[in-house]
């Protein structure tokens, strides 16, 4: 099993900034992959962002020059640093992880409104 622990979310104006974090533990595998999805209501989760172990990143269109993925193979994290955000990444973010499986974190909310 895996647990991940997601912190970071918030109220954020259109145009600001906000870094998500998720730590993972566990039976952890090196070489699983890790990433943010966002569920809004009404609508199906999505991948927002995603990253290898060698540090390849994957982003869906509406996040791409914004939004940036990071981990710590070594601490087992990951990091989204989210900037210029708009009404529209008003979500819950879900940290994900993927091995033989997916594993979700619980969720933290993030609303971008003036």
């Amino acid at each position: 099993q895996v647990q991940l622990v997601e912190s970071g979310g918030g109220l954020v104006q259109p145009g600001g900034s906000l870094r998500l974090s998720c730590a993972a533990s566990g039976s952890i595998v090196s070489i699983a992959s890790m990433g943010w999805y966002r569920q809004a209501p009404g609508k199906e989760r999505e991948l927002v962002a995603s990253i290898t172990t060698g540090g390849s990143t994957k982003y869906a269109d509406s996040v791409k020059g914004r939004f940036t993925i990071s981990r710590d193979n070594a601490k087992n994290t990951v990091t989204l640093e989210m900037n210029s955000l708009k009404p529209e990444d008003t979500s819950v973010y879900y940290c994900n992880y993927f091995y033989d499986r997916h594993y979700w974190g619980k969720g933290t909310l993030v609303t971008v409104s003036s």
